[in-house]
């Protein structure tokens, strides 16, 4: 039978060979399923149409608002604005009423209308097995061919630049899912609201199309599963580069280091929506830092594209490592 797979995403050599061997080409597809590459890219004509599919999974609170804004993430970092939206909504038998799948309609038309995205599809139904709700998103968008961006964009020379911190999901979801046991430990109601509140820092939509239509962007890509360093290696796999980070640029959020030191995750490691990885030229990373400084969206320059045999590496006071890998999200070991 082999050994059972871990929570989380399949790890990247095992999804590589996979997509090698069972992926069917198609010359209108621009981009399509690889490692590291956060949506699909098709081309229809006189523009790209870009689509993605994203789970939550380990989450329950908020849920069609979170599906419809992780969704859009991933059409915002190939420089598209998200315009439709269609949502499964697998629901738990036997413990699932009218009234919360009421609720969960109303946030994701809410989500909608806030984001300008359409609904315009999707399949709910009440499943066997389950231990808690799942809605699996697809976001469809549309780009000027000329105003593409993708992962595999990275060049030698350029500036890797993180906005927000990390991790800013993971933090809610720390804050969520062990809410009584943070009380015992002496977390107060305001510092664990706060925490939990990162949610709504969770969309990358308003500075990844900043960016994009400020300078030409060579690479953007949204750390998810496996946090930042999964991210960053991904970044560096798709483009085939290296990269060169400071871990003491890397800004973790005060709530996020705390949390995790509690449970003993590392922050590198731990799921990472609502901060946004930039890869462009030195200058123009100077001109995106200023603009989103002015839109009150924090940002921080943390290394730099390097070529393929300087390796990735991370600087510890000076002392440079391998960039480690997670195979599995750090946050996976709080639901095992």
């Amino acid at each position: 039978m082999g050994t059972p797979l871990p929570l989380g995403k399949l790890r990247p050599a095992l999804l590589a060979d996979l997509l090698a061997r069972h992926v069917t080409p198609d010359p209108r597809v621009i981009v399509g399923p690889r490692v590291g590459e956060d949506a699909a890219v098709l081309d229809m004509g006189d523009r790209y149409l870009v689509a993605t599919t994203d789970p939550i999974t380990f989450v329950t609170e908020d849920l069609g608002w979170y599906a419809l804004v992780v969704n859009a993430n991933d059409l915002a970092v190939r420089g598209a604005a998200p315009r439709w939206f269609l949502a499964t909504c697998l629901l738990p038998e036997g413990r699932t009423t009218e009234s919360e799948v009421a609720a969960l309609f109303t946030q994701l038309g809410a989500a909608c209308q806030a984001q300008g995205v359409a609904l315009v599809g999707g399949h709910t139904e009440v499943t066997p097995g389950l231990e808690r709700p799942i809605v699996v998103g697809t976001m469809l968008g549309e780009v000027e061919k000329a105003r593409l961006v993708t992962t595999a964009g990275a060049r030698p020379g350029d500036a890797l630049v993180l906005t927000k911190g990390v991790p800013v999901e993971g933090t809610s979801i720390i804050a969520r899912s062990r809410d009584a046991e943070l009380r015992a430990r002496g977390y107060e109601d305001a510092w664990l609201a706060r925490a939990r509140g990162m949610l709504a820092r969770l969309s990358v939509v308003p500075e990844a199309l900043l960016a994009a239509a400020l300078v030409p962007v060579h690479a953007m890509h949204d750390p998810t599963e496996g946090g930042v360093a999964t991210a960053l290696w991904e970044l560096a796999d798709a483009a085939g580069v290296g990269l060169a980070v400071e871990v003491e640029r890397i800004p973790v959020l005060p709530e996020g280091a705390a949390l995790c030191r509690e449970f003993g995750l590392d922050p590198l490691g731990t799921i990472a929506s609502g901060a946004l990885l930039l890869a462009l030229a030195p200058t123009d990373a100077g001109v995106v830092l200023h603009a989103l400084a002015r839109e009150g969206i924090d940002a921080a320059f943390i290394g730099r594209v390097v070529s393929r045999e300087a390796g990735v590496v991370l600087s510890r006071g000076g002392q440079p490592e391998p960039l480690p890998r997670f195979d599995q999200d750090e946050i996976t070991r709080l639901f095992a």
